[in-house]
Parts: structure tokens; C-alpha cells; sequence
């Protein structure tokens, strides 16, 4: 099995807003190409999707024009917008064109009339539902494969920048894995979940080609963040914080898949294995962080800025605040943001920041520990040596993750209460038991998660 070359010779390379494959793209948006630039998330409020006219209002006349004048009243000069579908734009296409289509020319008219550089991100709901099944063809009463498909082609005819998924392919075996604390279904789970990936990425890559739009990619949202938000913080004990980071270890290895499949970035900003990922191909990515607070909170909200080229707030719902609208506000902290990462570039003490970020949350978290940058190119490294095999790489990553907490833990420089202790010495010995070959990996789950996992059903995954 051939190995891939990391992109970066070592961890100190790597840097927020330089990647070694810069974008352009939208009007006059560049990324990684030594600037960070704020993408503004947002929702629309609870009502708005009665119809579609409503709704195209609510997301070009209201959201659209409230971030970018934002932006234009406190100086900054790059913005890229992400409008996260939701359902009834997945489920109806004469939702999501207006939307589309409006949002692209007011940014056109704001690059035009003030000089602005924007893009839009669109990314796509996933609402196919296992039990039904997950490719074209299966799902004859709701036929939610077809309309995942449809929506890239609506999103791409309609004149998106960047299109992403958040693909759910796999997330029934990982729930399960998640709540009984098993991380061989968790493997398994993401294993599957990447045949699901290349299944769809091979269909929206030559849609993004033949329509000059950009491939953003996918990310393990539905696995490794519900992990990470069921273990949640210090007061939360029914998932082990060490169980959770693990997972995310794994979790690089499916999300890598779009970009084998042509994707080029950036990544998505609720794909916090970027960083991982960033060490092996070095294309850019997006990170939520400090600035996601409106939608949830992790341990790593300074240390998600350490080497990203979008910074992003996660999804905040529309609707007034003192200091303007929900939008206006959380936009205002993304460009301040990033105005502080570009002036240390530009005064040479990139670096120096990025450091910073990272020492602040460094050890805030088993999670956080390894996605620190030094650890995360470790994690990258050992993945790389499996190249496109994506159990093996998987496993590697986990294996490394597990080797490297517990060495913190030894040199005592991460602290881990006795519960994260016995759970990953239990991870240890589960990954070191599993055979080197996806094939048989593949077999033994079958016959042990086939009857345990009644949502399970394996054509899903052509299996």
C-alpha cells in the first residue's frame, strides 16, 4: 500500500492563513493565501420557510444585507458568507434556487458598488434517513438520495462559490458506538461512512467542474461532533472526554475522502479534524472556534484558530441584539478577529499567535491535546503512512492519539480523571485487537453489529 507525502515537512509550518494550496474564487476572495478571511454562518428565523418567496427574502434581503453592510461599516475587506441549507431547501428545490440566485447577485452588486471581496459557501441538507436508505434508488417515498443530488445541481446552476456537504453515511453505527462507549463500532461507523462519502462526491465534483464552482468538501459532523458534544465539559460525565478525542482522530480519515474524490477546500468550519487533515494535503481550511458560542461550546475555542484560512461562527439564528442584528453582531467579531491574525502575519508575529492560541487550550482537554498543531501533524503522519486505505488509516490515527495522550498524561503534562484513564487504556487494547485487513475488520463487525443495530442496514453501503 503506497504512503502519501505530507504536505508539511513538520508542524511548525503550519500556520492560519497560509496553506500551500491557496483557492481563488466569488469576487476577489483568495484563501490561504496569507490572510485569514471571517465566514459569516446564520439561520433563518423559526416561520420564515413558509414560502418561498419569504424565505428568499428573509436570507438576501435581510441576512445578506445586514452581514455584508456590517463589514462595510467597520472596514474589513474580505467576507465569505455560508448559508447552511435547511430542510425545506433540501426538500423542495423551488426553495433553495431563488436563494441561490439571489445571494449571488447582491454579492456581485456589493463587490461592484464598494469593493468588497465576498464569496458564498453553500452547504447542502442531508436529510436522507438510513432506515429508508441512503442511495439513489433506495428511499421510494421520500427519495431523499435524489434530492441531496438535485440540490448540488440547484446549487451549482444558481451560482454558488463553494459547495460542501455535512453527510450522514455511517451516523447510525457511531450513535451506537457513542452512547455504549464502543470505538470498534465507531470505527466501523466511520468506515462505512466513507464509502458514503465517495458515493456522493463522485457525483457532486464533476457538477462543481462543469460549472466553475469550488468543491469544498465534507466533515464528520454527524460522528465525531456528536462525540465531542455528548462528552461535552468538566461537569458532564456520561461520555468519557477521551472516548470523544479518539473519535476524532478516526473521524480525519472519512472526512478525507471528499478531497480523494476532487474536492480542494476549504474544508468545512464544523470539521474539526481539519487540522489533521490541513498536515497531509495542505489545502486550506475553516474553523469555528471562540466564535461558535452561539451554537454550542467545545474546549478548544482559541486553539481552533491555530492554523485555519476561514474563521467562522458557527450558525446563529437571526434576530435583534443591542448592537444591531444576530448577524451584524457575531460577523463583527469574526473580523476582528481575523484582522488580529493578519496583522501579526504582517508584522512577523504570526507564529507567536498561533502559539498562543494553542497554549491557551492546549490542555484544556483530552480533544483539544491532539488537535494541538504539533500533535495533529503527528496524528497526520501516521495516517499518511496508509495512504488511501481508509480503515487502516483510521486505526493508525486512533492508535497515535492514544499513544500520544498517554504520554502526555505520563510526562504529566495533561491531567486525566481515572474514568478517561481506563477508557482509553480499554480503546488501547480494542484497536491493538483488530485485524490489519478492512476486509476481515469489516466481517466481524458484521456479524456482531447486524442484529445489535436494528437501523443498520448494509446496502447502504453496498456491502
Amino acid at each position: 500500500m503506497s504512503s502519501y507525502k505530507m504536505a508539511y515537512s513538520s508542524a511548525e509550518e503550519m500556520v492560519f492563513g497560509h496553506s500551500k494550496k491557496p483557492l481563488s474564487y466569488g469576487f476577489g476572495i483568495r484563501v490561504g493565501a496569507g490572510k485569514v478571511i471571517p465566514e459569516s454562518n446564520y439561520a433563518p428565523r423559526p416561520g420564515a420557510e413558509k414560502t418561498p418567496e419569504r424565505l428568499r427574502k428573509e436570507y438576501v434581503d435581510y441576512i445578506t444585507k445586514d452581514v455584508v453592510s456590517r463589514c462595510l461599516n467597520l472596514g474589513f475587506p474580505d467576507l465569505q458568507l455560508e448559508t447552511e441549507w435547511i430542510s425545506q431547501m433540501g426538500k423542495d428545490p423551488n426553495f433553495s434556487i431563488p436563494i441561490v440566485v439571489g445571494q449571488k447577485e447582491a454579492a456581485e452588486r456589493y463587490h461592484n458598488e464598494y469593493g468588497i471581496n465576498l464569496a458564498i459557501r453553500h452547504t447542502l441538507a442531508d436529510l436522507r434517513e438510513c432506515e429508508r436508505g441512503l442511495r439513489p434508488g433506495m428511499d421510494r417515498v421520500r427519495m431523499y438520495p435524489e434530492h441531496l443530488i438535485e440540490s448540488a445541481q440547484n446549487a451549482c446552476e444558481g451560482g454558488a462559490d463553494v459547495l460542501s456537504v455535512e453527510s450522514l453515511g455511517g451516523k447510525e453505527i457511531t450513535d451506537y458506538a457513542i452512547t455504549q462507549g464502543d470505538i470498534i463500532a465507531f470505527l466501523f461507523g466511520i468506515h462505512l461512512g466513507s464509502s458514503d462519502v465517495e458515493m456522493l462526491w463522485k457525483e457532486i465534483v464533476p457538477m462543481c467542474r462543469k460549472h466553475r464552482v469550488i468543491p469544498g468538501g465534507d466533515s464528520a459532523c454527524a460522528s465525531s461532533n456528536t462525540a465531542m458534544f455528548m462528552a461535552g465539559g468538566f461537569l458532564d460525565d456520561d461520555v468519557q472526554l477521551t472516548f470523544s478525542a479518539i473519535c476524532r482522530c478516526m473521524s480525519a480519515s472519512k472526512t478525507m475522502v471528499a478531497f480523494e474524490c476532487g474536492a480542494t477546500g476549504p474544508g468545512k468550519d464544523c470539521a474539526y479534524e481539519a487540522p489533521i487533515i490541513k498536515s497531509i494535503n495542505g489545502l486550506p481550511i475553516s474553523q469555528e472556534g471562540k466564535t461558535g458560542q452561539c451554537a454550542h461550546a467545545d474546549l478548544q475555542g482559541n486553539m481552533s484558530a491555530q492554523c485555519t484560512d476561514l474563521w467562522s461562527n458557527e450558525s446563529v439564528e437571526y434576530h435583534p441584539e443591542f448592537g444591531g442584528t444576530s448577524v451584524q453582531c457575531w460577523t463583527g467579531m469574526l473580523g476582528y478577529e481575523c484582522a488580529l491574525m493578519n496583522t501579526a502575519t504582517s508584522v512577523g508575529k504570526g507564529k507567536v499567535l498561533r502559539d498562543l492560541y494553542m497554549i491557551s487550550d492546549r490542555t484544556r482537554s483530552p480533544e483539544s491535546y491532539l488537535l494541538a498543531y504539533d500533535h495533529a501533524w503527528m496524528i497526520g503522519r501516521a495516517m499518511a503512512e496508509y495512504g488511501p486505505d481508509r480503515y487502516m488509516r483510521a486505526k493508525a490515527g486512533a492508535l497515535e492519539g492514544t499513544r500520544i495522550l498517554l504520554e502526555g498524561y505520563g510526562n504529566k503534562e495533561i491531567g486525566l480523571t481515572r474514568k478517561q484513564l481506563e477508557t482509553l487504556y480499554r480503546i488501547q487494547r480494542d484497536l491493538e485487537s483488530l485485524p490489519d485487513d478492512s476486509d476481515r475488520f469489516v466481517d466481524m463487525c458484521m456479524r456482531k453489529y447486524v442484529p445489535e443495530i436494528s437501523t443498520f442496514d448494509p446496502k447502504n453501503y453496498e456491502i
